[in-house]
């Protein structure tokens, strides 16, 4: 991996909490874009860092993340949302005055929340979200181009401090990204509808087809077409994220469970039915969003992610 000279250092010590699929993908980019001095990756798991360090992702390696995040200027937290609290409350004591902690989640209400109380004085806390990704775990799948073209959501608080957005914006834009501020709750909404959905969604398929009888189960597996294949991709992902993910976000994930039902619903009725106008009237409206997807320039597979 070549570093890119693309601007000065804009953080001197990076420390990556987490360093999974993701958090390795970050340390990737940060080295890429040449845009930190130096990384320190920290992760619970002794085997996930020695992965790590044969792969020469880091300069430093350590369980304890409170030992981690000394005289870094930037932290970045890559772990189940399960498991901030007990992180920030780990870390609090040994941040570095003016060093910015940030976060990859994929909801953040509830990370604002935690954060409530646990940043100490003098630290700037801004909440954070690449939408990117694989379902692939561990640090042998991430990606030093995984997020180009992709957007980075930060939600920051009327009191968050600007300059810490300001220089976050810089650094994942540096990284690849198209940094955009977002209102918490209305992240959540979106991300429930874009995301967290589909995720439930092709988990429960899979575990209708999973419940199947042992040679019709066979069978869909062995004959699986792209519908299916895109299914079993989703539902590949970490099961540990996911569960945090709908825990913490199921107003918004009911919400919007309702309003596919009454979809499914519809299209239900109409097959029964052989209603064909409202059928392809559907179809044709839904080719619509396709086309916005297209035009959006975000149709094309993660790096790393199966098929690609």
């Amino acid at each position: 991996m070549t570093p890119v000279e693309q601007g000065p250092v804009l953080f001197e010590h990076a420390a990556i909490i987490g360093f999974g699929n993701l958090g390795s993908s970050v340390a990737r980019a940060l080295r890429k874009s040449a845009a930190v001095g130096s990384l320190t990756a920290s992760d619970l798991s002794a085997d996930v860092l020695s992965r790590a360090k044969t792969l020469d992702l880091a300069e430093r390696y350590e369980t304890d993340p409170a030992t981690a995040v000394q005289g870094a200027d930037l932290v970045v937290i890559c772990s189940p949302i399960s498991s901030y609290a007990a992180i920030l409350d780990a870390i609090g004591p040994t941040l570095t005055e003016g060093a910015i902690v940030t976060d990859i989640g994929s909801v953040k209400r509830v990370v604002a929340d935690i954060a409530e109380g646990r940043i100490p004085e003098g630290v700037r806390f801004v909440p954070g979200h690449p939408i990117a990704g694989s379902e692939k775990s561990g640090p042998e799948f991430g990606h030093e181009d995984l997020f180009d073209g992709r957007y980075w959501i930060l939600t920051p608080g009327e009191t968050t401090d600007r300059d810490a957005v300001e220089r976050l914006t810089v650094l994942w834009g540096r990284c690849g990204a198209i940094v955009e501020e977002m209102a918490v709750d209305y992240h959540d909404k979106v991300l429930a509808m874009t995301s967290h959905l589909p995720h439930l969604i092709a988990y429960s398929i899979v575990g209708t087809a999973f419940d199947l009888q042992s040679s019709e189960q066979r069978d869909v597996i062995r004959f699986s077409a792209g519908g299916f294949r895109d299914f079993t991709r989703l539902a590949g992902s970490d099961p540990i994220m996911w569960r945090d993910v709908f825990l913490n976000n199921k107003e918004a994930v009911l919400e919007m469970l309702q309003r596919f039902g009454e979809d499914l619903s519809l299209l239900q009725r109409a097959i029964r039915w052989d209603d064909g106008d409202t059928l392809e009237k559907f179809f044709r409206e839904t080719r619509e969003v396709r086309r916005g997807v297209v035009e959006a320039k975000q149709d094309k597979p993660y790096p790393g992610a199966d098929g690609d």
